[in-house]
């Protein structure tokens, strides 16, 4: 996707946002910062963009957006599991609404087993309990075209969360027939005639 394709992603979020009143905060690792800049780029982004968090280590998940070392220690730095903690600690640490996590393997090293390169983890999460997970293998196309490619990924889910839960469609309650035995009307019989009476004249 090209840089005008992000600003015009970006600029629809902003948009959405700013009509539903909402404040948006990121929490970055493989992109460094990317998805906020994205953001701020747009002339008025401040009354959307609230806070944007830098944590490359695992330090800094800990200290400033308070993923457990539990999680980071057990399931690793990329993983969905972290990917949520990162979001929920934004939303925690920010006057946000809605907040995005990235954290990947932009490559070109750093791959472990089961994580290769291309692998990135997001998470969105809004103040109302919602929470968006995804997962992408981008491959080993180049460390650049991860970075955007997430920063493409974050925005999306942000404009997904941002539009609020699907609505249900609610069935319509039909009465139960009342309970007891129903009574048929009985068809009305006829009146039978009794014949006509004839009047006799008295002379």
């Amino acid at each position: 996707m090209s840089a005008s394709e992000i600003r015009s992603l970006a600029r629809s979020l902003l948009d959405l946002c700013k009509m539903r009143k909402l404040m948006v905060a990121t929490a970055e690792s493989c992109t460094g910062g990317l998805v906020c800049a994205s953001l701020v780029d747009i002339p008025g982004s401040s009354a959307v963009v609230a806070s944007g968090f830098i944590t490359y280590s695992n330090e800094a998940k800990h200290a400033l957006l308070g993923v457990s070392s539990e999680t980071l220690s057990t399931f690793g730095a990329v993983s969905k599991e972290s990917a949520i903690g990162m979001a929920k600690g934004a939303l925690k640490k920010a006057k946000a609404d809605i907040t995005v996590s990235v954290t990947g393997i932009a490559g070109p090293g750093g791959a472990t087993p089961g994580k290769p390169v291309g692998l990135v983890h997001f998470a969105a999460a809004a103040r109302d309990g919602r929470i968006i997970t995804r997962e992408k293998r981008f491959g080993a196309i180049g460390r650049t075209a991860v970075r955007t490619r997430s920063v493409v990924e974050a925005l999306k889910l942000l404009t997904e969360l941002a539009r609020g839960p699907a609505k249900t469609t609610k069935a319509v309650k039909r009465p139960a027939p009342a309970a007891g035995r129903l009574r048929q009307r009985a068809s009305r019989k006829p009146r039978q005639s009794g014949g006509t009476r004839r009047r006799t004249s008295r002379p």
